[in-house]
C-alpha cells in the first residue's frame, strides 16, 4: 500500500467558468490558471503521483507548456492514473477536501463524487467529497481563492 497527498489553491477571478472535480459549478467567478484551474483534479494528480513516487503534475504538466493552456484537467488525472496502474497499483480510495468561502459546495459534492470516481475507473463509494470554508480568514476566507487537499490510498 502507497499514500499520496496532493494540494493546490487557485485565485478566482471574473469571467472564468468554475470547475470543481470536473463539474462546471455557477458562480460569479472562476480558478485562473494556465488549464482550466481544477484544484480538486490537480491536488488528485499529485497524490496519485506522489504515492507511486512519479514526480508531480508540474513535471508531467508543465505550465510553461502551450498544449496545455485551457487543457480539461480530467486529462491530466487520467495519465497519472495510466502511470500509476502500469507502475502496478490501484486506486483503494480517495479524500478530497475543498476550501471555499463561496459557493457553497454542499449541493455539488455528490456531483464531484461520482465524476471523480468515473475518471479514477472505481466505485463511488471509494470516494470522500467534503468542503470547508475560510471562516473569512486568508485568502479562502476573503473569497480570493479556492484550494484543496487530497489524499489518497493506492493498493
Amino acid at each position: 500500500m502507497r499514500i499520496g497527498s496532493g494540494h493546490d489553491t487557485h485565485r478566482l477571478e471574473a469571467n472564468r467558468p468554475l470547475i470543481l472535480g470536473g463539474v462546471r459549478i455557477e458562480h460569479s467567478r472562476g480558478l485562473m490558471g494556465h488549464s482550466d484551474a481544477d484544484v480538486v483534479l490537480h491536488s488528485l494528480t499529485d497524490a496519485l503521483l506522489g504515492a507511486a513516487a512519479l514526480g508531480d503534475i508540474g513535471d508531467l504538466f508543465p505550465d510553461t507548456d502551450p498544449r496545455h493552456l485551457n487543457r480539461d484537467s480530467a486529462e491530466f488525472v487520467a495519465e497519472a492514473l495510466r502511470q500509476v496502474e502500469a507502475a502496478g497499483y490501484r486506486v483503494g480510495n480517495v479524500d478530497i477536501t475543498i476550501f471555499a468561502q463561496e459557493p457553497k459546495l454542499g449541493p455539488v459534492k455528490q456531483a464531484i463524487r461520482e465524476n471523480v470516481a468515473r475518471i479514477l475507473k472505481t466505485e463511488v463509494s471509494q470516494i470522500s467529497v467534503k468542503a470547508k470554508t475560510g471562516e473569512k480568514v486568508g485568502h479562502i476566507g476573503r473569497g480570493e481563492a479556492i484550494g484543496c487537499h487530497v489524499v489518497l490510498l493506492l493498493n
